[in-house]
């Protein structure tokens, strides 16, 4: 996923200075906490910048959808939606909050995104992990989404980036108890492939970490012009470029269970280089899957493309708003 304006170094500084002595945070209680959510997931990340914004939008603009997810919380700090949302007053942020609350829409943050390559960087997992969940527990959010995108550590293929990934899960729910926070990740859909990937990518990680992460959002787009492009494709066999990362190929040969599974596709064709499904076309994917046995949901990038229509859409054949 791509960010469209980072303010790299007003993040740095801002990072520092939130992490030190958060002006004001949302105080929570972590036993009064109840923030699990069971499948089906629909959810919407947002990071572009919309004119007049103060904060997320109102509750009833996305309606339909019960996970909205502010991008970026980067390795060097909040940047976009996370970063806005540290600049709005405490008592804006605990109206947005329960306005969200009432209307079952989780809020939470999305770490890293397609600019940031942490592991590569050096970043320390354990280190980096307890900082940012310690941001997630100061912002009074509902979790943490790792969208991991560090392509070139993935394809050094030497088990390190998939042991980093799990030190970082695990860190991360040592800090975010499994109930009170929800963590997530959104890896790309080829790196559920065992034989691309030998050292096992993201089933070498769901096979030692999966317990900590609550789902997938698993990005089946920016992967080629004609990958996962029709039903048979997303959801029974991928392509011989990318094999076995179909939905149901990676609850079978990756063991992932299916209500785990949440399929992503671009909201509009300018939110990705290639991927984009109309959305009625997806809408009959997502019956197809659910006769099927699924229950996993749809994540989209990004708001303001998609909204309480897009959804509405894309859940009329099978769990219609």
């Amino acid at each position: 996923m791509r960010s469209t304006s980072f303010a790299a170094l007003l993040s740095a500084w801002f990072f520092s200075l939130v992490l030190s002595a958060p002006v004001e945070t949302i105080s929570t209680a972590l036993e009064t906490r109840q923030t699990a959510q069971s499948a089906p997931h629909w959810v919407l990340y947002w990071d572009a910048w919309v004119t007049g914004e103060n904060g997320p939008p109102s509750p009833s603009v996305i309606s339909g959808f019960n996970v909205f997810i502010l991008s970026f919380l980067l390795s060097t700090g909040p940047a976009d939606q996370a970063l806005e949302w540290t600049y709005l007053s405490n008592d804006t942020r605990a109206s947005i909050k329960a306005e969200y609350e009432a209307a079952g829409i989780k809020l939470m943050v999305s770490a890293f995104g397609s600019t940031d390559t942490p592991t590569t960087d050096g970043y320390d997992a354990v280190t980096l992990a307890t900082t940012m969940a310690q941001w997630v527990i100061d912002w009074g959010l509902d979790g943490i989404d790792v969208d991991w995108e560090d392509f070139t550590a993935m394809n050094l293929q030497n088990g390190q980036a998939e042991y980093w990934l799990i030190s970082f899960t695990e860190t991360l729910r040592s800090m975010l108890p499994a109930g009170q926070y929800l963590i997530t990740h959104a890896p790309v859909a080829p790196w559920f492939s065992g034989e691309i990937y030998p050292t096992g990518a993201y089933v070498i990680v769901n096979e030692n970490a999966g317990y900590a992460i609550d789902w997938y959002n698993v990005q089946f787009y920016n992967q080629g012009a004609t990958e996962y492009a029709n039903c048979s494709t997303l959801l029974d066999t991928s392509s011989t470029t990318w094999p076995y990362t179909a939905v149901f190929q990676i609850n079978y040969d990756g063991e992932v269970p299916l209500d785990k599974l949440v399929i992503g596709k671009p909201a509009a064709p300018s939110d990705a280089s290639n991927g984009y499904m109309e959305t009625s076309l997806l809408a009959t994917c997502v019956q197809q899957a659910m006769d099927q046995g699924w229950s996993g949901g749809v994540m989209t990038w990004e708001y303001p493309d998609a909204a309480a229509s897009w959804i509405a859409t894309v859940r009329a054949d099978s769990w219609p708003v």
